[in-house]
């Protein structure tokens, strides 16, 4: 968003990333260019920030404060190996094979 205000001003010039970020700014919608590096989301550019930045908020927290007591799951990008970290945690803790440990869902 920097390169993009310096755009505007004049001070670089306009890439056609540029153009599609500024443009995406102007109908709302989540610039191409970033949801090649973050999370996937159908939500409009207003959410995603807001969601964005919860998420942000979340991990922050997680780090000053340590390990939270609940999880907010569908704050990670990648849910699968956040589950299979906690089942590696589990099994060292209590030194048993993590091929011998599963999900019960009941």
């Amino acid at each position: 968003l920097i390169d993009l205000g310096k755009a505007v001003k004049g001070l670089v010039v306009f890439s056609p990333e540029l153009e599609e970020v500024a443009n995406s700014c102007l109908t709302n919608r989540i610039p191409g260019p970033w949801m090649g590096v973050s999370y996937p989301s159908l939500k409009p550019l207003l959410s995603y920030v807001e969601d964005f930045l919860l998420r942000w908020k979340f991990i922050g927290t997680w780090i000053k404060n340590d390990i939270p007591f609940m999880f907010w799951f569908s704050a990670y990008f990648f849910q699968q190996a956040f589950l299979t970290a906690v089942l590696q945690n589990y099994a060292r803790k209590d030194k048993i094979a993590i091929d011998q440990i599963i999900w019960n869902f009941e």
